[in-house]
C-alpha cells in the first residue's frame, strides 16, 4: 500500500468502528479479514495508525474544538460512497471526524507539515480525496502545533472521560497523572507458560531461536514479556499448548487463587477461560474446575483453549443468571470459588483505547449492583474454610475496596486473608506490594489496572456438645 493508501484505510476503519457497536479490536479484526489483499506489513501499520488515534481521543478533539470545529466537518459527498460503509447522516459524520482526526494527528503527533499532509489527500485511485475547504483551514490552523499544550486540563492530557475522573481521583490519589498517561500507552504482550507442557527457560529459549525478544516478567514466575508485536498464534510453542497470551496481573489473580491438587474449584465469570486455565496448571490436572458465565460462546472458546494445553480437569457450565439454582444446588461445595467480575474495564484502556469514550456494556451504578450480587450468589459455593476470590480489571475504588467492605460487612463468616500471609505461602517470597489486597497498576506495575481480594469462611463454632472436656475445663464431680 502507498502511504496515502494507509491513511484511506485507517480513515475508513475508524469510520467503521464510530459506527459500529462493537469493541474496536473486533471491528479492525473484521476489517482486516474482509480485506485479505492487504498485507501483514500493511495491516500492522494501519492497525498502529488506528490505535495511535484513539489512544489520543481526548487531546485530538480538545485541539478540533480549540480550532473552532466544534461540530462535524464539511466530508468530500464521493467518500461516504465505501461499500463497506452505508451513506447516511450519522455515517457521513463519523467519516468526516475520521478525516479531522487524522488530519490532526498527522500534524499535532506525528510533526507533519500540514502541506506535505494535504499531498497524501490528492483524490489518486486508493487515496483519500482532496481535502474540502473546512479541512484544509484546520490543517493550516494546526501547522507547526504539538499535541500537548499548556493550556489543555489535566482530564484531557491524561485522556480521562468525565464521566470516571472523580473515581480515579479518589483511587489514585497524588498518582492520577501519571496512571492516565500510564494508560494511554500500548499495553505490553505477555505470554504465561504452561507447566504441564514447558517451564520458562525453555520458552526463552524457543522464543529466542525464533529470533523473538523476551525476558522473564517481574512478577509472576511463570511470565514471559515480549518485545514488540510478533504473530505469536503461528509458533509451534503456542500451537502446542506452551504458552498462553495473558497479561501479568491477570497471570497472579490466577496464582493467588492458590487452587491446588485435588481440590473443588469454580470460575464463576470464566469467560474465555484465561484464569480457569492457569488454575487448572497449578492443580497439575487433578481435582476439578468447574467455567461458568452467563455467555455460553465464551465458554466454548474457553474448551478450545483447554484442549490445546493439555488440561481435563475442567468442566464448563452456562448459567442463567447470578442466581441460577445451579449455584444453590452446589452450596459449601468449592475450596476454591473466583468471581472476576463483570466491571468497567478502566485497567485495560490501554489495550481497548475506544472503552474509556463509548463504553458497550452497563454504566458504573448498574455494575456495581451486579457485581455485588454475583458476589453474594457466588459466596454460598465456598465451603467452610474455603476462599473467596474477588478480582476485576478496574482501577476504581467503587468497584474494588468499596465492594469488599460491603461484602463483609454483610456476610461476618467471611474474613480477609491479607496479601503480606497470601503472597509468601503462594510464590515464598515476601510480598513486593503495599497494602491488604492486590492492588496492581500501570505506572507503578506495568501491569494492566487489577484489583484482587481474598476471603476465608470461617469454620463454623463448635456447640457445646461437641467441645471436648480440657484440663481447663475439667467434667464436674457431680456428673461422673
Amino acid at each position: 500500500m502507498t502511504p496515502g493508501a494507509r491513511v484511506a484505510a485507517t480513515i475508513e476503519l475508524l469510520t467503521e468502528i464510530a459506527v459500529t457497536p462493537r469493541p474496536a479490536d473486533a471491528v479492525a479484526s473484521a476489517y482486516f479479514r474482509a480485506r485479505r489483499f492487504i498485507g501483514a506489513k500493511d495491516r500492522g501499520a494501519v492497525a498502529e495508525a488506528v490505535y495511535a488515534v484513539l489512544r489520543r481521543h481526548a487531546r485530538l478533539g480538545w485541539w478540533l474544538t480549540r480550532g473552532g470545529f466544534t461540530g462535524p466537518l464539511e466530508t468530500p459527498a464521493a467518500e461516504t460512497n465505501s461499500a463497506q460503509i452505508p451513506p447516511g447522516e450519522t455515517t457521513s459524520g463519523a467519516l468526516a471526524d475520521a478525516r479531522a482526526r487524522v488530519i490532526a494527528n498527522a500534524i499535532l503527533a506525528e510533526g507533519r507539515q500540514a502541506a506535505s499532509v494535504e499531498r497524501l489527500f490528492d483524490g489518486s485511485r486508493f487515496n483519500p480525496l482532496p481535502f474540502s475547504a473546512a479541512e484544509n483551514g484546520l490543517a493550516r490552523a494546526l501547522d507547526h502545533h504539538t499535541l500537548d499544550h499548556p493550556e489543555m486540563p489535566e482530564a484531557v492530557r491524561s485522556e480521562c472521560p468525565e464521566w470516571a475522573e472523580p473515581g480515579l481521583r479518589r483511587a489514585l490519589v497524588g498518582r492520577f497523572a501519571p496512571e492516565l498517561l500510564a494508560l494511554t500507552a500500548p499495553a505490553p504482550l505477555d505470554l504465561r507458560v504452561n507447566p504441564l507442557r514447558s517451564n520458562r527457560e525453555a520458552v526463552l529459549a524457543g522464543l529466542a531461536a525464533a529470533d523473538i525478544a523476551a525476558r522473564p516478567c517481574r512478577f509472576s514466575p511463570l511470565g514471559v514479556r515480549v518485545e514488540g508485536r510478533p504473530a505469536i498464534a503461528g509458533l509451534e510453542l503456542f500451537r502446542s499448548g506452551a504458552i498462553e497470551i495473558q497479561d501479568e496481573g491477570s497471570q497472579l489473580v490466577a496464582l493467588l487463587a492458590d487452587a491446588k491438587p485435588g481440590q473443588q474449584v469454580v470460575d464463576f465469570c470464566a469467560g474465555a477461560g484465561g484464569k480457569a486455565l492457569a488454575m487448572a496448571a497449578a492443580m497439575n490436572n487433578r481435582g476439578r474446575i468447574i467455567a461458568c458465565d452467563v455467555l455460553g460462546n465464551r465458554l466454548k472458546r474457553a474448551a478450545e483453549r483447554l484442549r490445546r494445553g493439555g488440561l481435563h480437569n475442567v468442566e464448563t457450565r452456562a448459567l442463567s443468571s447470578a442466581r441460577d439454582p445451579w449455584v444453590k444446588r452446589h452450596k459449601g461445595m468449592f475450596d476454591r470459588v473466583l468471581v472476576d467480575a463483570p466491571c468497567t474495564g478502566t485497567g485495560t484502556w490501554r489495550r481497548n483505547p475506544d472503552s474509556r469514550w463509548r463504553p458497550l456494556g452497563p454504566g458504573l451504578a448498574t455494575l456495581i449492583t451486579l457485581q455485588a450480587e454475583i458476589l453474594d450468589s457466588a459466596a454460598r459455593l465456598v465451603r467452610p474454610e474455603g476462599r473467596l476470590i474477588y478480582a476485576t480489571c478496574s482501577l476504581l475504588a467503587d468497584e474494588n475496596e468499596d465492594q469488599i467492605a460491603a461484602f463483609l460487612a454483610s456476610h461476618p463468616d467471611f474474613a480477609p486473608l491479607p496479601l503480606a500471609d497470601l503472597w509468601p505461602a503462594v510464590f515464598g517470597v515476601p510480598s513486593p506490594l503495599d497494602g491488604p489486597w492486590l492492588r496492581l497498576t500501570p505506572a507503578r506495575h506495568d501491569t494492566d489496572g487489577f484489583f484482587a481480594a481474598v476471603l476465608v469462611r470461617k469454620a463454623p463454632a463448635p456447640t457445646p456438645d461437641s467441645a471436648p472436656a480440657t484440663a481447663a475445663d475439667p467434667t464436674p464431680l457431680e456428673d461422673v
